[in-house]
């Protein structure tokens, strides 16, 4: 076939005379030809303008014998309009007011082109075409690099666009855009984006990189989907949303971004998942204005290369962190503004200069099951009206643990504190904020340090080995309740420190407290936690019963306590007892009831005289396991001894003897304990949980473990009928009602909740009661004068996501 001629394989049945063709130009070609023809062109030069409306087969010459090029003066070099496939063309285009190929209301598939072309877009999409686009390459140093609009979509598949003079990917609504494989480079503006409502894009294992600008454009309602996806080397923020723009990250990487690596306004929502945020020189994931949203889970933000927060929420803006891990950064989170909240659950927080977590002019933060490890300050509680819970959380190695000073009020709860450089609390300038059951250990300088006369709250705290103080108070003390320190000063006095340093400077202090006149015995001071009330056994066994389902759990507590009640009564008969062995293994999810369970078995059997004390004493393996050789046994019998007369409750046991253990100092921790349960056999009761497998793979792997424990006992995951039974005794307890349709709706609510392994349970359903509280006050507020049934009736638009 001569160069630059067009050859043409007629498959109609009305051409058998002449099967084959050859043709001086594409143009007479395509005019001669019909549904099913195929058309091969030679190597050379096209200076036409095609247009191709039939469902036939155009493809260029095989690579070694050249290329045929497409590229006429001015124009669109190639438009098809017809459900063709287009094969192995190079297309050039020079117009910079048209598209280089342009596809219009057909299906086409187009396979190994190579578009190099000044013009307003590579590729342009338009008028509900819905092409295949394989293995393609554009470079426009012009224009847009894909353009789709005007209804348009399809799939764009290992495809690369090389070069763009402003956006790589263009989609503009109505318009819906499949990518996979794809590559975005050396973009001008954004690599890819989205605007405009019913816009939307799903791409799946593709790169954008090098764009001078955004990598992620989404706006004006658009939406996306990215999975396996990764952006990197934006000179702007790597992902960009506003105006009630919706983007889901799976799977996927933004690392080295100059600016803010994720940036959401005005009412936009991104959900992360298991996603990775690295080497960004503001903001890992920036959130501002109210209804604009972040949802994180199992995510890792990284490797700052600047000074800003990894996440920073302000003006009402609203984050969720579960199951996310934030290191090596200045500071991990920053909440800020009236509105504004951030919820951390199970997260890790480590190798943080400044704060973990800040929360300043009236923003609230709930942090709940978090680890923070080497942090500056844990938690700040920074001005009036800055406030939120802390739960359940450890802080190790911090400067200081938390911070409340000019009137913030938090709530702290059941948090230890291992440690700290300067302090464990340390409470200033009017600060409030109330302690309950939190611990302090290994301080190098005070364990509670509260100055300026601030009235806080301690309930059953505890200090232990603080260099400077277990608690130091200037005058008017906080309130303390029943709370300890194994210091010879007896704790609750009220001292006057001389004027210190705040901690926060990093700067020790060199204030030493008053000594009271007589120092208490630490020998004789009482243990950190409570005695159990001394309640008749069938008023506790009321409670227990008066739990929301358990039914086999129930079942199985009562069938042990009768039998330890009988074997009491045959003993006293001057009868031989059934030996039962009291020590338990509850298995199952987080949030069903473990602990309380477990504190009601150590008053049952307080109340019939087989525990001196009942009380409940909870670690998990921070509590046990120490940095070095002998140090886990030191803390190990230290748990013990505070559990003495009560009951051991040792959570998450399982990751005492970890799969990859090695060397691991948790074996330390099960041997010491196991000689500790045969030596002092009566004294403690010793409950172990976990999840349901977990616990059967420890109980495997430590036979010496599994043979002190005799029973084990399953918490079931609460179903929707109960967790709406929960939330209604919740509402009872504070005063609130469930209004008309109100069960139904949440019924439906924790039907559709995903049950995975992060579930939780009757945490869920108490924050799903706290969010319709917090929802019904932002709807009653609005009220001139609202009635008795306004202030007390919740309703399904009060719950999340209505």
């Amino acid at each position: 076939m001569a160069e630059g001629s067009v050859q043409v394989t007629h498959t109609g049945t009305s051409r058998w005379r002449r099967r084959t063709a050859v043709y001086g130009t594409v143009t007479e070609a395509l005019a001669a030809a019909a549904d099913g023809d195929i058309l091969v062109l030679g190597p050379g030069t096209y200076r036409e303008n095609l247009v191709i409306e039939q469902s036939v087969t155009v493809r260029g010459p095989e690579e070694k014998e050249g290329s045929a090029r497409i590229a006429p003066a001015e124009g669109v070099p190639l438009t098809v309009r017809g459900s063709a496939i287009v094969q192995r063309l190079r297309i050039e285009g020079q117009d910079i007011a048209a598209p280089a190929v342009l596809i219009e209301n057909s299906t086409p598939e187009l396979t190994e082109l190579l578009v190099r072309t000044s013009s307003a877009s590579g590729i342009e999409v338009r008028g509900g075409a819905r092409p295949t686009v394989r293995r393609c390459a554009v470079s426009n140093a012009t224009g847009t690099g894909v353009s789709v609009s005007d209804s348009a979509g399809g799939l764009f598949e290992e495809c690369e666009i090389a070069e763009s003079g402003q956006a790589g990917i263009s989609v503009r609504g109505p318009a819906h855009l499949r990518l996979e494989r794809c590559r975005v480079r050396r973009g001008q503006g954004a690599g890819l984006a989205v605007v405009g409502a019913d816009s939307a894009v799903d791409a799946v294992d593709c790169d954008i990189h090098d764009i001078k600008g955004a990598g992620v454009r989404l706006a004006e309602r658009a939406t996306a989907h990215l999975t396996d996806c990764r952006v990197s080397a934006t000179t702007g923020d790597g992902v960009t949303l506003e105006s009630e723009a919706v983007l889901t990250l799976t799977d996927s990487e933004i690392h080295d971004i100059p600016e803010n690596a994720l940036d959401l306004r005005s009412r936009s929502v991104l959900t992360l998942v298991r996603s990775t945020v690295r080497r960004f020189g503001r903001n890992g994931v920036s959130v501002w204005d109210p209804g604009t949203h972040v949802d994180a889970h199992h995510t890792r933000i990284h490797e700052s290369t600047g000074d800003y927060p990894a996440v920073w929420v302000s003006d009402g803006a609203t984050t969720v962190l579960e199951s996310c891990t934030v290191d090596h950064v200045p500071d991990a989170l920053f909440v800020l503004d009236a509105g504004s909240r951030a919820d951390v659950v199970d997260s890790e927080i480590e190798h943080v200069r400044g704060s973990a977590i800040s929360v300043s002019d009236g923003a609230t933060a709930r942090v709940d099951a978090t680890r923070m490890h080497r942090v500056g300050t844990g938690a700040w509680f920074r001005d009036r009206g800055s406030g939120g819970t802390v739960t359940g959380c450890t802080i190790d190695q911090a400067t200081t643990g938390v911070i409340v000073s000019k009137d913030a009020d938090p709530a702290i709860e059941d948090c230890v504190i291992t440690a700290p450089a300067e302090a464990g609390f340390y409470v200033s300038a009017r600060g409030r904020g109330t302690f309950t059951r939190c611990r302090v250990t290994g301080s190098r300088g005070y364990g509670f340090h509260i100055i300026d006369g601030c009235r806080s709250e301690l309930i059953r705290c505890r200090t232990e080995r603080c260099a400077r103080g277990g608690y130091v108070f200037s005058e008017p003390s906080p309130v303390l309740t029943d709370c300890h320190s194994d210091e010879a000063v007896a704790p609750g006095e009220s001292v006057t420190p001389e004027p210190v340093v705040p901690p926060v400077t990093q700067v020790k202090a060199t204030a030493k407290a008053k000594q009271p006149p007589a120092a208490a015995d630490p020998a004789t001071a009482a243990p950190a936690e409570e005695s159990a009330a001394s309640r008749p056994s069938d008023e506790v066994l009321a409670e227990l019963e008066s739990l929301v389902g358990l039914d086999s759990v129930k079942q199985e507590v009562k069938a042990l306590i009768d039998m330890i009640e009988v074997g009491r009564r045959r003993q006293a008969a001057g009868l031989k007892a059934a030996s039962v062995r009291r020590h338990l293994v509850f298995t199952g999810s987080p949030g069903t009831g473990k602990t309380t369970v477990a504190r009601l078995y150590g008053e049952i059997l307080h109340s019939l005289g087989v525990l001196e004390r009942g009380h409940l004493v909870e670690v998990s393996r921070v509590d046990l396991v120490g940095e070095h050789i002998g140090s886990t046994a030191i803390r190990t019998q230290e748990a013990f001894d505070r559990s003495r007369g009560g009951v051991l409750f040792i959570d998450e046991a399982y990751a005492l003897s970890p799969e990859d253990a090695g060397r691991d100092f948790g074996k330390e921790a099960i041997d010491t304990l196991v000689k500790l349960m045969e030596d002092h056999r009566e004294a403690v009761v010793v409950i172990v949980a976990g999840y349901t497998a977990e616990m059967e793979r420890f109980l495997a792997v430590n036979p010496g473990v599994a043979s002190r424990f005799s029973r084990t006992i399953t918490f079931g995951d609460y179903n929707a009928e109960e967790l709406l039974s929960i939330v209604g005794q919740q509402a009872g307890e504070q005063e609130y009602a469930l209004g008309e349709g109100t069960e139904e709706a949440l019924l439906k609510h924790f039907t559709d909740l995903p049950k995975g392994p992060t579930f939780g349970n009757g945490r869920t359903a108490r924050q799903t009661f706290e969010a319709m509280v917090e929802r019904h006050a932002g709807r009653v507020a609005q009220l001139s004068d609202p009635s008795t049934e306004d202030l007390t009736l919740l309703y399904p638009e009060d719950l999340p996501g209505h």
